[in-house]
């Protein structure tokens, strides 16, 4: 199910005595949160003053939040975006829209996306029906993905199955 308002981080600690508040990303990279104007703690949408990367993490001044007390009351709070403040490039989606999706290779339906492994080299499906299969995030493998037909198309290879005997 496509949902409006993504998570995208969580607030993990605050920032110096202006009311920052430090956020551990879920994204491909920190940069991802510092192009919001706007984002979502439980609902509630704060307008973002200021916003920067430091190593892993994003320090983001939310406008109203002007106090380490104020801050720390947020802290292991969900971050939302809304998704139309996303361009995402041609061929790119939201994890969320995947997870769920039925499988299919050569017309057989081999199950469901149930995890997306974020790895270094490249994210790896996990695709659980009869059998259990981990499908690298690859166009050689990852042949059509189409959310809204509510389906993706792999080639699979010997090792893919994990469960195999």
């Amino acid at each position: 199910m496509i949902q409006q308002y993504l998570e995208a981080g969580t607030i993990v600690t605050t920032h110096g005595v202006h009311g920052e508040v430090k956020i551990l990303p879920w994204a491909d990279g920190p940069e991802f949160l510092t192009l919001f104007d706007r984002v979502f703690l439980q609902g509630k949408e704060y307008a973002v003053e200021n916003a920067r990367v430091q190593k892993t993490c994003v320090l983001m001044k939310l406008r109203g939040v002007d106090t380490v007390e104020a801050a720390q009351a947020l802290r292991d709070q969900v971050v939302r975006v809304d998704r139309n403040d996303v361009e995402l490039e041609e061929g790119t989606y939201f994890i969320s829209d995947l997870i769920g999706l039925k499988v299919l290779c050569d017309d057989e339906e081999l199950g469901v996306v149930k995890e997306i492994m974020t790895l270094p080299g490249n994210d790896v499906y996990v695709v659980k029906g009869e059998h259990e299969y981990m499908i690298p995030g690859v166009k050689e493998f990852i042949k059509e993905v189409d959310p809204a037909a509510g389906f993706i198309r792999v080639k699979i290879i010997e090792g893919m199955r994990t469960d195999a005997d």
